[in-house]
């Protein structure tokens, strides 16, 4: 033990200070964010001891809200106020990050991965913009859900099937979008094993979501129900529906802020796209059961990360709500599948693929660029990483610029991870 707290220390503490530096500049204050309309009332009603309260104004991730909750306490030991709740209920999700870095730069050290390697890695999952903007938005609970969903995979691929269930039902009762995890995390684990991750999955599920249900008003399960297919206005540029809606009257945002440029969004888009993207998300486990069900019983843990990193940025694409931190699990998914691999050089896909293509739009969106055009690049970026991720799942025999790899090895450990040993 002693050993491994030496030897990790260094990156503990480096991770500690990335997420402390995201903190400082992202959770300077929760005015005029989504915090203050949506979590904020309810974990007001919690902190002044008003459970039922708490529970019929939490918002459509309000098992986000109950999982967080006892943080969201805390600031009462001392005083703390609103600032301070806020800045408390966001504390979880950066310690999942760093655990996951750690982890993540540990793994990578032990298989021989160079320390410029381990320090890009550690960087992305720790200290990357669109972490930053999930906090400056209100929804640091996006964090909490792709280091619960990468660690249910990853949990699947070392065949503890009670835990992957844990962190995937966690992941699900967090935000809904984390049923992407189920294709993955059961295909990963042998078939005897995915009974037991599905029950204690549904067992967690429930035993979190359970309260904000029966809560007097219902207005948690209207609210799930009005999102999973929605008539809402919302209609971002970055997505693939943006050029099926028309310019007609200005299109007003949060806080009534006018969007100039934007277009009006048919009503059929909003009522389609979360059904497809859970649908879209079980149909890709599906077809790459029935394409491996000959091979091997189970799908090697890199197989499981890369088939979520897809199911995720698919998600980007269908969404009409997508905003920038909706990418961020997608990005950790991918850095996870990629650094776990035979190369040992810095993830360069997850940098140049997702990271910089999103600064570069942000910063352009930011700088005054029109919603057309920043649909077009939106879409010019993300179809050819979609092809490529699917070509490297469905076709990896086929010669592309990610590099393949060979089936029908067995890896140390029997987690589908790392299948090289490190170069000597």
């Amino acid at each position: 033990m002693r050993r491994v707290l030496r030897e990790n220390a260094l990156c503990a503490l480096t991770a500690s200070a990335g997420c402390a530096t995201l903190a400082w500049l992202g959770l300077y204050g929760f005015a005029w964010n989504d915090y203050e309309v949506e979590a904020q009332p309810a974990f007001e009603a919690l902190v002044h001891g008003h459970v039922s309260s708490f529970l019929r104004l939490a918002p459509v991730y309000g098992g986000s809200l109950v999982e967080r909750a006892p943080f969201a306490l805390m600031p009462g030991l001392w005083g703390g106020g609103e600032l301070a709740v806020y800045r408390m209920v966001a504390l979880p999700c950066l310690l999942a990050a760093a655990a996951l870095g750690v982890w993540l730069a540990a793994r990578m050290r032990a298989h021989g991965h160079s320390t410029l390697s381990r320090a890009v890695a550690l960087g992305i999952c720790v200290a990357n913009q669109l972490t930053l903007s999930a906090l400056e938005l209100g929804h640091p609970e996006e964090l909490l859900g792709a280091c619960l969903c990468v660690g249910a995979v990853l949990c699947a691929a070392r065949e503890r099937p009670l835990w992957a269930g844990l962190l995937l039902g966690l992941a699900i009762a967090n935000k809904e979008w984390a049923l992407l995890a189920v294709g993955p995390v059961l295909l990963t684990l042998p078939p005897k094993r995915r009974l037991w991750c599905l029950a204690s999955t549904g067992a967690i599920a429930a035993a979190v979501l359970l309260p904000l249900t029966l809560s007097a008003s219902g207005g948690f399960a209207a609210s799930a129900k009005a999102t999973a297919s929605t008539s809402s206005t919302i209609f971002q540029p970055w997505q693939i529906w943006w050029f099926f809606g028309y310019h007609g009257p200005l299109v007003h945002g949060l806080f009534g802020a006018p969007l100039y440029g934007y277009r009006t969004g048919p009503a059929w888009a909003g009522m389609v796209s979360h059904p497809l993207i859970v649908a879209i998300g079980f149909a890709l486990a599906g077809l790459l059961w029935l394409q491996r069900r000959h091979g091997a019983r189970t799908i090697p843990g890199r197989d499981g990360l890369l088939l979520l990193a897809l199911a995720l940025l698919l998600r980007c694409l269908l969404d009409t709500w997508n905003t920038g931190y909706y990418m961020l699990p997608c990005l950790l998914a991918l850095l996870v599948w990629e650094v776990s691999g035979e190369a040992r050089r810095p993830p360069v896909l997850t940098l140049v693929g997702v990271l910089l293509p999103w600064i570069v739009l942000h910063e352009l969106s930011t700088g005054g660029m029109s919603a057309d055009p920043q649909a077009a690049l939106f879409l010019a970026w993300t179809i050819p990483l979609t092809a490529a991720l699917a070509l490297k799942l469905y076709a990896p025999g086929l010669k592309f610029s990610l590099r393949p790899r060979e089936y029908g090895r067995t890896a140390a450990k029997n987690d589908g991870l790392a299948l090289a040993p490190p170069a000597r």
